[in-house]
């Protein structure tokens, strides 16, 4: 008689992971879209264990929670959503866009020491050298779609650069310049206005890469003398004083929501 052949037991099927809603997220991701804390600074206290579900104290960064019905704590004290608010600030040169930096220099938190802005954070960056428009918010599902890639609004900076222009040069603003390894385009480049030995150029943006501008001007050996940041799709810096900030109207943030929805219901190219 044929011995029967040996079989592997089956393999047990595996639950699969729920994926992420709008109501149905992970404890770290729920902080930070509730406007508790940022996510990463949520997922430290995930771990120190001062966060808890429904009652029950969690270390477990893979924690599922219900927005909608979950109750979250962090130190015992129930985590409730905050009402959302949107800053723009005129970023004066010379500050860094961090809530806390190791060197000690100044931050564009020092420019907003009159807020409460413990749960504010930028939509965006700007460097230590640039000036200009940028974003605070505590809507974390606002600011993303913002900085989406594939729903990047566009952004406008005046640049003041240390000679005049040619036209070819200006054109290679729109058909792209390659530095370490990435090739970097603007969406429109054009003269503002010229001087006997230098001039201001206005670049238009439809992605974040960092240090763009400076590393396409780099690359064509034409260097920054001042670079602003003037808007943010149809969001204009005005008049706003630098160092100053103000809240954004009802008017102004509908108009960045329907650009990031209008960029999302663009078709993709191929």
């Amino acid at each position: 008689m044929r011995k029967p052949a040996d079989r592997k037991p089956p393999t047990p099927r595996r639950t699969p992971e729920p994926r992420e809603s709008s109501k149905r997220v992970t404890v770290a991701r729920a902080l930070s879209k509730l406007g508790f804390c940022s996510r990463t600074q949520a997922e430290a206290l995930v771990l120190a264990g001062r966060v808890s579900v429904d009652g029950k104290k969690t270390t477990d960064l893979e924690t599922w929670v219900d927005l909608a019905t979950s109750r979250i704590a962090v130190d015992g004290k129930p985590v409730a959503a905050e009402a959302f608010v949107y800053y723009m600030l005129n970023k004066p040169r010379g500050l860094v866009t961090t809530r806390h930096d190791p060197q000690g220099r100044p931050t564009v938190y020092d420019c907003l020491k009159h807020l409460d802005h413990a749960h504010l954070s930028p939509v965006g960056r700007l460097d230590k050298a640039s000036e200009g428009l940028l974003l605070f918010t505590n809507d974390t599902e606002f600011a993303q779609g913002l900085l989406d890639p594939q729903t990047h609004v566009p952004k406008t900076y005046h640049v003041r650069i240390d000679r005049l222009v040619s036209p070819e040069k200006l054109a290679a603003f729109i058909t792209g310049v390659e530095h370490d390894g990435d090739v970097l385009q603007a969406r429109r480049a054009d003269i503002l206005r010229e001087g006997d030995k230098n001039a201001w150029l206005e670049i238009e943006l439809d992605e974040g890469k960092n240090r763009q501008i400076r590393r396409m001007l780099e690359t064509l050996d034409i260097e920054v003398l001042r670079l602003v940041r003037v808007a943010i799709g149809d969001l204009p810096l005005g008049e706003l004083p630098k160092g100053e900030s103000r809240a954004l109207t009802a008017d102004e943030l509908q108009k960045l929501r329907d650009a990031v929805a209008a960029k999302r219901k663009r078709p993709r190219a191929g």
